[in-house]
């Protein structure tokens, strides 16, 4: 099968699920992206399941689609020692757990309480591989059950046999066989309608230009074993980019979120990214009051090699402002915290607190770097936390340089924003970028305005950052000294030499230049004294019947 047939049935599948929610009442009610993620994220391990089987035993390959046929056959012995041929990221699932099973069980009475169970023992069995963590340490496992979600008690079977009806209809084998790297594309499309998050401050949908210029800004060159975070990760965008930058073998990801939808959302897009791995280091809990990733002395904050991040702007934190604000964590927020408006305390800026996280977490002993998206109106604040961050990054020498993105890169927010890259062995020069004349303004969904960077573009952004170039009006590249001579301004206009055009003409040009400037300036000169006169008309004659009366 092709891949542009399996990408067409796998969408088909996606909304034949998200018809039978409408069908049902379900249709953007709350737990509609649950029922969703963990139909589809079942059906996925289960093909993958049957699919690694395939590959660890000639006999079920050559069997192909009759494979589970011979699987019922085998006695609990040979079946348990199957699963010594699977990868670690491989879900085990028993006989009575897989979607044939399910399917063709799916006629009884009280189906839904089949599928329900599958789907929780599921869970608590693979329990070790694909859990996350809430922030106390308790473990949020993969399923919950679906059934929960109708209200009627005499519709929760149909409900979830016509899932399976949708599930049953084609495998993903095809997809692992041919090693395409198809999940991107399809976790876009699973999520599309769930972008807007219902918690307090999470992000979680990072245009993909973003996250491929950061990646391959961060890392060009081979490197192994290393750490990458995101303290307000989402749906992992940034980390998923980065992480196939560098090799999804070579890296190891933490995150963590406020938000427990992001978090779901990003542990179905690790596992769809072979990242199975990682896994348990992701946590769902409040980064600035409760960092959960700590060193191996459990005495501070770890560090990593890659941090990238795109924090939310503005919200109200004034709850825990205070808490924050304390002294024992001044070493953390070392340029302090904002301070309670006393109107729309929504517009705390806490991608401030969050950049100050972010750089105190960044390794100190190796080479850190980090990648940043902030408002543009960071780069030039000529006072406050901003300036103060901005002259720690100057002061340590940890900048590498900055990118302004063009206005509506986010179809979401009108807010510009610019790219901040910290990196804490580049103690020369720094590069300047204004990229906001850049991309094509198109609609999005018919509704909000956004700017569509070209490849083209993307290549020229990349290409002249990592080389530090110089292009007129585009980059610049300036000292440390040069930026604090500037009050540590990180805006690439104010960098810009003023250019001065000058052209070579003959005195014959000169005096015909300056004959039609003459010529002119009598002109407006004679207008000028025309419409004086008018006025002064106008007024005597208003002056005259003032007399009058």
């Amino acid at each position: 099968m092709d891949i542009q047939t399996i990408t067409t049935n796998t969408k088909t599948m996606i909304d034949g699920i998200k018809t039978v929610c409408a069908n049902f009442g379900l249709g953007n009610s709350s737990g509609e992206y649950k029922i969703i993620t963990e139909s589809f994220l079942y059906k996925f391990l289960n093909d993958k399941f049957l699919y690694e089987l395939k590959q660890s035993d000639d006999s079920l390959k050559k069997a192909g689609k009759d494979a589970e046929v011979l699987l019922a056959k085998m006695s609990a012995t040979e079946y348990k020692f199957l699963f010594k041929g699977l990868g670690p990221d491989t879900a085990q699932f028993q006989r009575n757990q897989t979607l044939s099973y399910l399917y063709n069980h799916s006629r009884e009475d009280k189906f839904n309480e089949l599928f329900d169970k599958t789907l929780k023992d599921i869970a608590a069995e693979n329990a070790g591989i694909f859990s996350v963590n809430a922030g106390g340490g308790q473990k949020i496992l993969l399923f919950e059950g679906i059934s929960q979600y109708v209200i009627q008690s005499n519709k929760k079977a149909p409900f979830c046999r016509a899932i399976m009806e949708k599930l049953i209809e084609f495998s993903f084998e095809d997809v692992f066989a041919q090693k395409y790297d198809f999940f991107a594309t399809i976790f876009e499309y699973l999520i599309k309608d769930y972008n807007k998050d219902f918690g307090k401050y999470a992000e979680y949908y990072t245009p993909h230009s973003i996250a491929t210029i950061i990646a391959r800004i961060l890392v060009q060159k081979k490197v192994k074993n290393v750490t990458v975070y995101d303290p307000a990760a989402g749906s992992g965008t940034l980390v998923l980019a980065l992480a196939h930058q560098i090799g999804e073998s070579n890296c190891t990801i933490y995150t963590q979120d406020i938000s427990q939808k992001s978090n779901e959302f990003l542990r179905l897009n690790l596992i769809l990214n072979k990242l199975v791995h990682s896994l348990g280091n992701v946590v769902h809990d409040n980064t600035l009051t409760n960092p959960r990733h700590l060193n191996d002395k459990q005495n501070d904050l770890k560090k990593f090699d890659y941090i990238v991040s795109n924090p939310p702007f503005k919200t109200d934190f004034s709850d825990y402002r205070d808490e924050l604000a304390d002294k024992s964590h001044s070493a953390r927020f070392f340029a302090g915290v904002p301070k309670v408006p006393n109107k729309d305390t929504d517009k705390m800026a806490i991608y401030l607190m969050f950049l100050q996280h972010i750089i105190y977490s960044l390794d100190e002993k190796g080479a850190g770097k980090a990648a940043v998206v902030v408002p543009t109106g960071f780069l030039t604040a000529q006072s406050g936390i901003e300036k103060k961050i901005r002259e720690k990054l100057v002061n340590d020498k940890i900048l590498r340089g900055v990118v302004s993105m063009p206005s509506n890169i986010f179809a979401t927010t009108g807010t510009n924003v610019s790219i901040v890259f910290i990196d804490r062995s580049n103690t020369g020069d720094v590069i300047l970028m204004d990229a906001s004349k850049l991309g094509t303004k198109v609609k999005e969904d018919g509704k909000n305005q956004k700017t569509v960077l070209s490849e083209d573009e993307i290549e020229k952004i990349i290409a002249t950052f990592n080389n530090k170039e110089t292009v007129e009006d585009f980059s610049i590249t300036v000292s440390y000294d040069d930026i604090t001579k500037k009050n540590c301004s990180f805006s690439a206009g104010q960098y810009f030499p003023v250019r001065i055009d000058y052209v070579d003409i003959t005195p014959e040009q000169f005096e015909a230049k300056m004959k039609e400037y003459t010529e002119t300036l009598d002109t407006y000169f004679a207008e000028g004294h025309k419409l004086e006169k008018e006025i002064k008309k106008q007024l005597d004659g208003l002056q005259f019947t003032g007399k009058k009366q």
